[in-house]
């Protein structure tokens, strides 16, 4: 390249560097200031009582099913239970009528306290209803019942029979929900907060309209007592009514639907898959099944016992038939006597 052309492109090189320095200086010093965005504190209103999780129509309110939480100054509403102006330990036994979602104030017309007209009937799930069962302090689990709790009902009877009584007791209802002891619905706490034990003379049940139907046959059949469910045994309750086809989970569900469907088939009571014990089941010196009365057999578990009756009832029936003449036949030392029939 010829010397010429060298020179004028390296001054070239030159004057854009210095105009680009020059103009990197300039709108540097003329630069426009950034736009921040400014944080605008919302006004801290007072605090008002939230659900610390989803609280479905029926459910009893318990000191832990709510807390206080700061609320927006301009949407607090009359109907809130603002902190100050409302004791939280008067909510406790309360009943929810409508659905309340976890974070959601409580409202006071969400809320019904006991002796409000329709309190028992807000606590029902739907379709269900309420009986009340007499207990004592063995059949009562001393007293350590409370609502909310879920109990088995175990029917004690004495079958009689020819001999002694038939002893048996039978397990016919798994998952019942506890609505009250002694017309109430939460129990007393003493000063530390912890739950006063007191033997209730009646508690209030939540079952079907046919379990209802069931308890109150059962009353006038035995005794009745209440045998307490851990709370984990809805796990277990759920996975048998799925395995034996008493919930039906639809294909196209989606989570929370499939989820709802789940929590309500487990809480549940259920009268399927009973279990029972006689009094051979606990000594041997027990019957295991009802005995025979009146010339009739039962079964029964013992062979013996259930040859000795057959022997009996063919007796009994062999006397009871009408008599006829009677030819003797003798073939060598042996006689037999043939009935030709009854005249």
């Amino acid at each position: 390249m010829e010397p010429k052309k060298i020179a004028l492109l390296v001054g070239a090189l030159v004057v854009a560097a210095m105009a680009a320095v020059m103009a990197k200086n300039m709108f540097g010093q003329s630069a426009a200031p950034q736009a921040q965005a400014m944080v605008v504190a919302a006004p801290v209103g007072p605090e008002v009582l939230v659900a610390t999780r989803m609280l479905p129509v029926g459910t009893i309110i318990q000191p832990d099913s709510f807390r206080y939480q700061p609320w927006p100054k301009d949407l607090v509403e009359n109907a809130y239970y603002i902190k100050g102006s409302a004791d939280p330990a008067s909510l406790a036994g309360t009943v929810v009528r409508a659905d309340i979602t976890a974070g959601q104030p409580l409202t006071q017309g969400s809320l019904v306290k006991p002796g409000d007209r329709g309190f028992l009937a807000a606590a029902l799930g739907a379709g269900m209803r309420a009986v009340t069962v007499a207990v004592s302090n063995q059949t009562g689990v001393a007293g350590f019942v409370f609502p909310g709790d879920r109990v088995d009902l175990v029917l004690t009877q004495s079958v009689s029979g020819q001999g002694p009584e038939l002893k048996a007791s039978e397990t016919f209802i798994r998952n019942v929900r506890v609505l009250a002891t002694d017309q109430k619905v939460v129990p007393d706490e003493d000063d530390k907060g912890n739950k006063k034990v007191a033997v209730a003379s009646s508690v209030t049940l939540e079952v079907t309209p046919r379990l209802a139907e069931k308890i109150a046959v059962a009353q006038t059949i035995g005794q009745l007592s209440l045998s307490l469910r851990s709370i984990a045994d809805n796990n277990a309750e759920l996975d048998r009514a799925i395995a034996s086809g008493d919930v039906t989970l639809p294909k196209d569900a989606d989570p929370k639907t499939t989820a709802a469907i789940m929590e309500q088939a487990a809480q549940r009571p259920q009268d399927s898959n009973t279990t029972y014990v006689t009094g051979a089941d606990v000594s041997r010196f027990q019957r295991r099944t009802v005995p025979p009365s009146n010339n009739t057999v039962s079964p029964a578990a013992n062979p013996a016992d259930a040859g000795t009756a057959m022997s009996a009832m063919v007796s009994a029936m062999a006397k009871a038939m009408p008599q006829g003449p009677v030819v003797r036949v003798a073939r060598g030392n042996t006689v037999t006597e043939v009935q030709l029939g009854a005249k």
